[in-house]
């Protein structure tokens, strides 16, 4: 395998994880034991925002009304993508059951879980495709009770987009509440709320290990590092598309890496050559962060197979992995590692993360070699059950009594004996 790196990663230091994990731990000990009003103290802190937590449906409503009808029309557009293929998932999920033997049945069943806590930041980007990707999906699956949160801006609280996007997506309760404080206050079940069964959605490294601590208490989607992209492109690419799309996941945050893996030397040097400016072209904010991403994320690799392009795609496990090369079906067929994964040089990952319809909550740092993003799965249980008659249960019961015998279980074994003895 010939491998020739144009452009490297700049090795990082190691985070320094160890203090964050424990003012985390500490402030969710405080909250727990300090109820509401402790989560609120935080929330005074933290946030800077003194008015009310929970937005009202009057609120919502005045919202909405302050909303231009094109930008109402482009969230409808969205959810209802999300909301469709979200549907379409919770469909190929059916209850069965199966005869062991005859009398003797057993069956499967898919049952939501009764609460879920979808966050949505609100920092930096006020992620309002956050809101709909978590609370939809939960919806399709069948939850009950949905809290929402997502950080209060400035002194007025979420923007109105994010308001009337949570509230369309079928959320109940809707928390102006960022960070730690917010995360625990659906988790125990503050402002009126019942605590929550599943939190999800992406989060600052705060949330994230708010969400680790938590998980076991309650289910989590996942624990999520800064967003990754890898692009695997050949000849037929244009170097002005990948460029684009390159920068445009830079520009989600110093620590995004984006990835260029092509078998086109030439393809290879003029991204190289072609970025820098484009990240230049952007408003100062943006442009800031991509352009420390690029400096000490970004790769650029050339190799001299597709094979060998797969093969590094599996072994990245991107979060996103975007082909624009010929032979779409080949690549669809190969891949094996990804958490989305986008064919073509029309699909965009920003489409994924914005209004296409599947999930952007997506496993980051390698974890797609061993899971998947957000989907209705996260927000329902696969249980079991089994029912038997007495004589189809006989066969049962003699070998369960010999295998419990045998790994020293007795009392076990005896459970099984008296299905096999008359009963008055």
């Amino acid at each position: 395998m010939t491998v020739h790196y144009l452009k490297s990663a700049t090795p990082q230091a190691p985070e320094q994880k160890i203090e964050l994990r424990d003012q985390v731990t500490d402030i969710l000990l405080a909250i727990e034991k300090g109820g509401e009003a402790e989560a609120l103290r935080f929330a005074r802190r933290f946030d800077r925002w003194e008015g009310d937590i929970v937005v009202t449906p009057k609120e919502i409503e005045a919202a909405t009304a302050r909303l231009s009808p094109s930008l109402r029309e482009d969230i409808d557009f969205a959810h209802e993508n999300i909301r469709r293929f979200a549907d379409a998932q919770r469909a190929t999920l059916t209850d069965m059951e199966i005869e062991m033997a005859q009398g003797f049945m057993a069956g499967q069943k898919s049952i939501p879980v009764l609460g879920a806590g979808c966050y949505a930041p609100g920092g930096r980007f006020s992620h309002v495709a956050s809101a709909l990707m978590t609370i939809t999906t939960a919806k399709a699956a069948g939850v009950e009770f949905v809290a929402a949160s997502s950080p209060p801006r400035g002194g007025f609280g979420i923007s109105d987009e994010m308001a009337y996007a949570m509230h369309l997506a079928g959320a109940d309760t809707i928390l102006r509440m960022g960070g730690v404080q917010a995360i625990a206050s659906m988790a125990f079940g503050f402002f009126g709320m019942t605590p929550v069964d599943v939190l999800a959605g992406p989060g600052n490294s705060w949330v994230a290990e708010a969400k680790r601590q938590l998980f076991g208490r309650v289910g989590i989607d996942m624990v999520a590092g800064p967003t990754d992209s890898l692009i695997l492109a050949d000849s037929s690419a244009h170097a002005e598309v990948v460029s684009w799309d390159m920068v445009g996941q830079m520009e989600h945050g110093a620590d995004s890496p984006v990835w260029l893996v092509t078998d086109d030397a030439d393809l290879a040097s003029a991204v190289l050559e072609m970025i820098p400016g484009l990240i230049g072209s952007l408003p100062a904010a943006n442009a800031e962060s991509a352009a420390v991403a690029w400096a000490n994320l970004a790769e650029i690799v050339v190799c001299d197979t597709r094979e060998e392009m797969a093969r590094m795609a599996d072994t990245y496990a991107p979060e996103h992995l975007h082909v624009q090369a010929r032979d779409l079906d080949w690549w669809l067929g190969r891949l094996k590692a990804y958490g989305s994964l986008f064919l073509g040089e029309e699909t965009t990952v920003a489409f994924g993360d914005k209004a296409s319809g599947p999930n952007h909550v997506l496993p980051t740092s390698g974890a797609a070699r061993y899971t998947g993003g957000l989907s209705v799965h996260k927000f329902l249980k696969t249980v079991t059950w089994q029912k038997s008659t007495a004589e189809a249960a006989r066969r049962v019961a003699e070998v369960t009594a010999r295998i419990s015998r045998m790994e020293g279980m007795e009392a076990h074994a005896r459970t099984a004996d008296i299905r096999l003895s008359p009963r008055g």
